[in-house]
């Protein structure tokens, strides 16, 4: 007989109380294996940022830990490589002294790459290693204007999936620039200071802008916990704390927006800070009196939704398995 773990949230005084059910069917698996929802929301969505602060790892390091990491149960959830074009050779002499059983694999390694302020050569730099090494699967590169991703999407080869970050200030503008180019959009969601984090609503304006003109969206930065709370902001000790986002309530909000939730609604969404108020189950997951199947989720994240950058791995996958949902 097999047993699969359901979670339920069941209301008591006015309050969400979680409670676990067991139906008996046959060996113990965990709550991810019994429920679609969660590997719907989760399958590559974390793209591994150990380069880059505030784990500023060298890159030998955070080379050995994405190969760890794609050879860990936890591999289906493991996204790409994200590497600075400027840093593309240290990469390259880097893999060249892995072991042969690790080199073998780099063919299957999946590669963003990080475009500096002169796109067109960097943009030769990332097809020369592509025939060396591995082929990079997208690019990433930082805007000031809708002018300036119109001028680079001329300079870069619509076979590369492009993602533009933008200003939050000039969304709209940006976005509209990206959809005309047929490019992704990104944002950042936080950072080392308290200030770098966008508030609820502009998160959520930017949803739904990428939402209407059906623009692909990555995030990056501040999104190591699935909820929303408070955390330090770097790794130092004497680091200050701040509201963070949760990477949980970012892509939930994201699949709802898409299905047509109203954008005030949307906001809360990204504001809950209880696990309570989640209920993943067999038939997807409801957020209070909204939900969205596993289908939903699952087209969510794979043509709008798509990924975050977090220079963590483990630490998003620990809160994961501390939520059970994992």
């Amino acid at each position: 007989m097999r047993r699969k773990q359901v979670l339920r949230f069941a209301q008591d005084d006015n309050h969400y109380v979680m409670a676990m059910s067991r139906i008996t069917s046959g060996a113990e698996h965990d709550f991810a294996e019994a429920s679609s929802a969660p590997r719907a929301l989760l399958r590559d969505l974390i793209d591994y940022a150990g380069l880059f602060p505030p784990a500023s790892l060298p890159m030998a390091q955070a080379v050995a830990h994405y190969d760890s990491y794609l050879h860990s149960e936890w591999n289906w959830i493991l996204g790409r490589f994200i590497v600075p074009v400027a840093r593309i050779g240290e990469f390259e002499e880097t893999c060249s002294g892995l072991p042969r059983t690790v080199g073998t694999d780099l063919a299957k390694w999946r590669l963003s790459v990080l475009l500096g302020a002169d796109p067109g050569p960097d943009v030769e730099r990332i097809r020369q290693f592509s025939h060396r090494m591995a082929a990079v699967e997208s690019v990433e590169v930082k805007v000031a204007n809708a002018e300036e991703i119109a001028r680079l999407s001329k300079i870069i080869p619509v076979d590369l999936a492009t993602y533009f970050e933008i200003p939050l200030f000039d969304s709209a503008a940006c976005i509209a620039a990206v959809a005309e180019c047929g490019r992704r959009a990104k944002i950042r969601m936080g950072g080392e200071t308290a200030d770098r984090f966008p508030s609820a609503a502009n998160v959520i304006e930017f949803i739904h802008l990428c939402a209407a003109s059906n623009v692909p969206f990555k995030a990056t930065a501040g999104l190591h916990h699935p909820l929303r709370s408070v955390h330090r902001l770097t790794y130092q000790p004497e680091s200050a704390s701040a509201m963070m986002h949760g990477f949980v309530n970012l892509f939930i909000a994201a699949a709802f927006v898409r299905a047509g939730m109203q954008s005030d609604i949307a906001v809360h969404l990204i504001e809950e800070q209880s696990e309570e108020a989640f209920h993943f189950d067999l038939d997807g997951v409801a957020w209070h009196q909204y939900r969205l199947s596993p289908g939903e989720i699952a087209e969510a994240h794979r043509a709008f939704a798509i990924s975050f950058g977090s220079c963590s791995f483990t630490e998003p996958i620990a809160d994961l398995r501390t939520l059970h949902l994992l």
